[in-house]
């Protein structure tokens, strides 16, 4: 009788837990790298450097390319750091895959593993 519970279990609500946690890893990974913040500020001036032009021709000239500059490498770091999180998503996605397919499996394993000790 308790076979059949683990069984129905299993293959019923545990499949969904595991597909609840697949789900929590994949948002939890995202909120880590602040993914929609990254993407909406990605034009942003790096840690808000930002100059501001006093009078004269030759000072405005200077902030618009310290603020470029500020930019860029805002726009550099955060591509970077959306390269990085891309590629650790699909490392969890990858890794989410194989423990989907491998769920339904496990439970044949067991008989599997006690019939190689009886042989070997």
């Amino acid at each position: 009788m308790i076979i059949i519970e683990l069984f129905s279990w299993w293959y019923g609500k545990g499949w969904g837990i595991v597909a609840e946690n697949i789900q929590r890893r994949l948002v939890v990974t995202s909120h880590i790298f602040s993914l929609p913040v990254l993407v909406r500020t990605l034009f942003a001036p790096w840690r808000r450097i930002l100059t501001y032009p006093s009078s004269g021709l030759g000072d405005h000239v200077r902030a618009i390319a310290d603020n470029t500059v500020s930019r860029a490498i805002g726009l550099i770091v955060r591509l970077a750091v959306l390269f990085t999180a891309s590629v650790i998503l699909f490392v969890v996605f990858s890794a989410a895959l194989v423990e989907l397919i491998i769920w339904p499996l496990i439970p044949l394993l067991i008989p599997f593993c006690v019939a190689m000790s009886i042989v070997l």
